[in-house]
């Protein structure tokens, strides 16, 4: 059940920690590891980089699910709720053809952190399972998924930017289908999303 323990200190720290690589100064996108899950077969994957958005504005468009809707079709329903003091989404996904349409429940945490000294924003989502939220007749529910962001400014209008994405969606779906959708969709997801902040900041 959802609490507001969900995610520890310790979860938190560590990721503010990961993005302060010394590696990162001048880099753009760059994808840095890929691990493989078992038994799934299944990778998890890591992209630490840059973004030419502020971190605030960056954060603010990544978590608003009107704009995830927006750039992914296949979310026909996307909603959050308080559940027990914590943040919960709720996602149904439809697809076409020979793909099952597929559902997830997940609870996110979003902090502003002073970490040796610096402003690092961190999010942090994972499933979960709430009798709030029982299976729907003909989807799938996703239950293995976990999202670490941590953003920190550069000090030029621009952000240094980790993320870490594991998905199970579950079915009967190949391992490796999966991996090559996750692995081309990210870095276009990523680049649409600093598209977006730039056309934000355009009307402003």
């Amino acid at each position: 059940m959802a609490s507001a323990r969900s995610f520890s200190e310790e979860q938190f720290q560590e990721a503010c920690a990961e993005l302060q690589s010394p590696w990162l100064l001048g880099w753009n996108w760059l994808f840095l590891s890929v691990f493989i899950l078992q038994p799934t077969g299944l990778y998890e994957y890591k992209f630490i980089g840059t973004l030419r958005a502020p971190p605030d504005l960056l954060v603010d468009i990544g978590m608003d699910l009107g704009y995830i809707r927006r750039q992914i079709p296949q979310v026909t329903e996307a909603y959050e709720t308080e559940c027990d003091g914590e943040t919960v989404t709720y996602m149904k996904m439809e697809f076409p053809f020979f793909v099952s349409s597929r559902d997830c429940v997940y609870v996110k945490q979003r902090r502003d952190l002073d970490f040796r000294g610096r402003k690092i924003q961190v999010v942090l989502a994972k499933g979960t399972s709430l009798p709030q939220f029982p299976e729907r007749p003909g989807f799938i529910r996703v239950r293995q998924c976990q999202v670490k962001l941590a953003v920190e400014s550069d000090g030029h209008n621009r952000s240094k930017v980790l993320i870490y994405w594991f998905i199970n969606p579950g079915g009967w779906i190949p391992s490796w289908l999966i991996n090559l959708l996750v692995k081309n969709g990210i870095p276009g997801f990523l680049a649409d999303l600093e598209d977006a902040c730039l056309r934000y900041q355009g009307r402003t």
